[in-house]
């Protein structure tokens, strides 16, 4: 099994607990900056700020850094998020702490006329596979037209975004790698 980083575990625990990082922060008395670069591990931590930290995520030290820390395979209908996009009817992340992970698996449900932001060129990859209705791909300037069964897949490099010109919802799974919802 993979070793989890200790940002990995604090992120982990943070979301499980449903908090944003403003909200960790808040309750560590630390910066929400701050918690940003712990859990993207781009700064070191004072044991401190680590037992801070785990005292406003109500766990205990020895259990942190218990090394049988088990990794969640399954997830439940209650495990989705919710997430906000400008101009989608649904946008559903599957696997909740997915930044701990290398893909970010989504449902994407689109009304007619509804489209997803513009995604500027980013690093990674996407998925998608249209479950039912219709979509167009517009990546890099070229559409590209899929319906029910079909998938795209392309390297993020290019300006890219989805939309539904159809007069019928389309439902999507949308994958990204590295995670990027």
């Amino acid at each position: 099994m993979r070793q989890v980083s200790i940002g990995e575990r604090i992120r982990m625990l943070r979301q499980a607990k449903n908090l944003t990082q403003e909200e960790l922060a808040i309750r560590a008395g630390l910066t929400k900056g701050f918690i940003s670069q712990v859990e993207r591990n781009l700064t070191s931590l004072s044991v401190e700020s680590l037992i801070g930290i785990l005292d406003a995520l109500d766990e205990k030290p020895s259990t942190f850094f218990d090394e049988t820390f088990d990794e969640k395979i399954t997830f439940k209908l209650k495990d989705r998020v919710d997430m906000e996009m400008e101009n989608v009817r649904s946008f559903k992340v599957l696997v909740p702490a997915a930044q701990t992970r290398r893909m970010d698996p989504a449902l994407l449900e689109l009304d007619p006329g509804e489209r997803t932001p513009d995604e500027e060129p980013h690093e990674g990859e996407e998925f998608g596979f249209v479950l039912s209705g219709s979509v167009e791909l517009v990546y890099g300037g070229k559409i590209y037209r899929l319906k029910k069964g079909e998938c795209f897949y392309f390297r993020a490099n290019k300006k890219h975004y989805i939309t539904n010109r159809k007069k019928k919802r389309a439902h999507l799974l949308w994958v990204s790698s590295p995670p990027n919802f």
